[in-house]
């Protein structure tokens, strides 16, 4: 039998074969546009909603740690006139949730680009460590 022979069965052993039928290259090609297309305008639509806003933060220092608060210093850097919300968060030594806010942060001085703010955070117990999880524009 040579390789590009198809099998010969013997008759009415196998049923009735179909034979090969081609699907057009153009449907699979199509599919994957559309399927390209809207993932990108999914990314989009999310990137808008949830992407960066301008604002970037840094913890400075941690100035106290105390068994019913800590007190931290962070500074925001935003767009002039931009007033911002940040919040910020205390964990115990077991990695626990000890203490949560959110901070309004007043916008820059004039020919500034950022703002450090002091924050004293209650607890509910004694924190090891104190972060800033996000900072996002006041509106929103």
């Amino acid at each position: 039998m040579q390789p590009t022979e198809r099998p010969v069965f013997p008759p009415g052993r196998y049923g009735r074969r179909r034979a090969a039928r081609r699907r057009p290259a153009l449907v699979p090609l199509l599919l994957a546009a559309v399927g390209i297309l809207l993932g990108l305008a999914l990314t989009v639509r999310l990137y808008q909603q949830y992407g960066s806003s301008g604002h970037r933060y840094q913890l400075v220092a941690i100035d106290e740690l105390a068994d019913d608060h800590v007190t931290f210093r962070f500074r925001v850097y935003k767009p002039a006139g931009a007033v911002s919300v940040c919040h910020v968060r205390a964990r115990a030594r077991s990695g626990a949730e000890v203490g949560a806010a959110d901070v309004t942060v007043p916008a820059p001085g004039p020919g500034a680009d950022n703002t450090t703010v002091t924050y004293r955070l209650p607890t509910t117990e004694r924190a090891v460590s104190a972060e800033v999880i996000r900072c996002l524009p006041v509106d929103r």
